[in-house]
């Protein structure tokens, strides 16, 4: 007797996990891996074997969780199925945050409100396909999939091992999926596993409105955080052009970076999107008259095949021309200003410079035990500082060692960092979805549709070998690198395997009108995994030749 295999039995999961309210950060996301690790125990094969269900605690009080079927039928060979269980929290719901975690009643209230919801949304809800909730389709359907496929796999079905792996914070920083990688290696040698390929069931991501294509990913996109630290020069604000205000340097940054399609990369017919503000403020901490001389502004920007060298040249190009515009308003501004017996900064002039260009520079001029004293006194003094705003301290506190340098820009990388991984070149992956796709049209009526990247960030970034040099040049940018914040290289070279994303149909993530197609998750999808995993044991390591050749 199975007891995640048919429709409502996976529905009245995805209703359990979903009533867990494990929003990254909380106290319920601790709790959610204990409590998942529990049900996982009351499948027969793990009532024996329980010691293969474990919690993994974290540093910050999380836990990655795993769990490994050993098949009979073959020796290391392993599939390892990714997934997160956090989920963003639900203050978008307003007055109905407290059914946010409810599929049942939340959906009904919908049904019996439907003026609430958007056209769109009610034209969904009306085919009587879809629920709605916080996590059912980001990710816990995914999860709820994958726990079908465990019960399988300790049933005897596949042809080699299952791991499941599910992470904490993959919303907010991914620690949970770094941490995941020690872990990973540590198993793979306790266990003598051979990892095979990663599959994700992250749902899928339209294009537009008007999409129905059904998506499968051989990879998933990349992301930094560049940041510009904009030190000016401190004035009263009765004599505003005696001195550059940080806050209107870092908003001409802004102006050049935003939605900018110079910024967007591709590949084939795939683009990224445009990179967008997600942090800008002024450092000075209280009011006075006095301009804030010192800004930031960050940005999301998204990348595919590009290497940290040519990230930053494109960056470096957008703040000298906005370098340029500010000296010219300067130049125009100066001799109005002069003229009616102001004063006003002649000649400006803005140093536009990378963040370790600052630092090389700190360390021979003021000497590398204070830049060492310095760093190390704000890295220990972080206090409850999240990791972007440690990068910020960092950079500041260097520009203030080194004011003579400005007025100027400096460009820097902040945490998180989302290497871009792509299988679609490897053969075993290409014969994978080959299989893949001949069973979803011939068993299901389906056609799935290739994609180089999973356009939105997932977990997937950790599980293929870094490109060593790239990286290094990122991350001689990043003021935190190292001091709280890194990726385990090493590891991530031992436990490298390709990688697929086959998950649900889903709408408005993040969103409080998110909601899952039901029927196609524990109908056709719950097909199609299974024959993902079977394709997978049946590609012979011949078939899959160099695998890494051309992995990244």
């Amino acid at each position: 007797m199975t007891k995640w295999s048919t429709p409502d039995q996976l529905t009245r999961l995805l209703a359990d996990l979903v009533r867990i309210p494990s929003i990254t950060g909380s106290l319920a996301e601790r709790e959610f891996p204990v409590l998942l690790a529990e049900r996982i125990r009351e499948l027969a094969y793990f009532q024996t074997r329980p010691d293969l269900v474990q919690t993994h605690l974290l540093d910050d009080g999380n836990s990655v969780l795993t769990a490994l079927v050993h098949s009979e039928k073959a020796a290391g060979d392993t599939v390892v199925l990714l997934s997160h269980f956090d989920v963003v929290d639900v203050e978008d719901y307003g007055e109905l945050a407290g059914q946010a975690f409810d599929i049942e009643a939340l959906t009904e209230h919908f049904r019996t409100h439907p003026g609430l919801l958007p056209e769109e949304v009610r034209e969904d809800l009306a085919s009587g396909d879809w629920v709605f909730g916080r996590g059912v389709m980001d990710m816990k359907c995914g999860l709820v999939l994958q726990l079908s496929l465990l019960e399988r796999a300790s049933l005897g079905e596949f042809e080699g091992n299952i791991l499941l792996l599910a992470v904490p914070d993959e919303e907010v920083n991914s620690s949970g999926m770094r941490a995941a990688v020690s872990i990973l290696a540590r198993i793979a040698q306790l266990h003598g596993l051979n990892y095979k390929l990663f599959l994700n069931s992250e749902p899928m991501l339209f294009q537009n409105e008007e999409d129905q294509n059904r998506y499968i990913y051989t990879g998933t996109i990349g992301k930094v955080l560049p940041g510009f630290l904009c030190f000016g020069k401190e004035t009263h604000v009765g004599e505003s052009m005696a001195g550059l205000n940080g806050n209107f340097m870092a908003s001409q940054i802004t102006c050049e970076i935003e939605l900018n399609t110079e910024f967007c990369e591709m590949v084939d017919d795939e683009a990224t999107s445009p990179p967008t503000n997600l942090i800008q403020r002024g450092l000075k901490k209280e009011y006075s008259v006095q301009t804030p001389f010192r800004a930031v502004t960050l940005f999301n920007l998204l990348t595919m095949n590009k290497t940290a060298d040519e990230v930053k040249k494109p960056l470096l190009a957008a703040a000298k021309r906005a370098a340029l515009r500010m000296e010219q308003a300067y130049a125009q501004n100066t001799e109005y200003v002069l003229s009616h017996g102001g004063i006003a900064i002649k000649d400006l002039k803005i140093r536009t410079l990378t963040y370790d260009e600052l630092y090389d520079y700190a360390c021979r001029t003021k000497g590398k035990e204070r830049v060492a004293q310095l760093m190390d006194r704000i890295t220990a003094g972080r206090g409850t500082a999240d990791d972007r705003d440690v990068a910020i301290m960092l950079t500041d506190e260097l520009a203030l060692l080194c004011k003579e340098l400005a007025p100027m820009i400096v460009l820097f990388f902040a945490p998180p960092y989302y290497p871009a991984v792509c299988s679609s070149s490897i053969p075993f992956v290409r014969q994978v979805v080959k299989d893949l796709q001949a069973f979803a049209r011939r068993e299901c009526g389906v056609k799935l549709t290739t994609r180089h990247y999973m356009p939105g960030i997932t977990d997937l970034s950790y599980t293929g070998a870094a490109d060593t040099a790239s990286l290094q040049a990122l991350t001689r940018c990043m003021p935190n690198w190292g001091r709280g914040y890194s990726i385990p290289i090493e590891d991530l070279k031992l436990i490298s395997a390709p990688v697929l994303n086959v998950g649900p149909v889903g709408k408005d993530a993040h969103k409080w009108t998110e909601r899952l197609d039901r029927a196609y998750a524990f109908g056709t999808l719950a097909q199609l995994l299974p024959e993902v995993v079977h394709a997978a044991f049946r590609t012979s390591a011949e078939t899959a030749g160099d695998a890494y050749a051309n992995f990244r």
